[in-house]
């Protein structure tokens, strides 16, 4: 399998990720979405580590420097 470069940005929704994060994010929906289902699964089990960790990855959305599971940034196309 090959991976595309690293510097491409991710094929996953900005727009989707940022609700799915702001909306669900206690539940790790937004994690689920761009392919981390381990660690989508530990934050559905910790309610988004009790917030914080939901919070941390919404900020991360925001500024464009949360990533996908292939390492891709989730960033908005121009």
């Amino acid at each position: 399998m090959t991976h595309p470069p690293a510097s491409a940005p991710s094929p996953k929704n900005w727009l989707t990720t940022v609700l799915l994060s702001f909306f669900l994010g206690g539940f790790g929906v937004h994690r689920f979405y761009v392919g981390k289902t381990g660690t989508g699964i530990l934050m559905l089990i910790t309610c988004g580590g009790v917030g914080v960790w939901a919070l941390i990855d919404f900020i991360m959305v925001l500024v464009g420097a949360f990533k996908d599971s292939d390492g891709l940034v989730v960033s908005r196309q121009a």
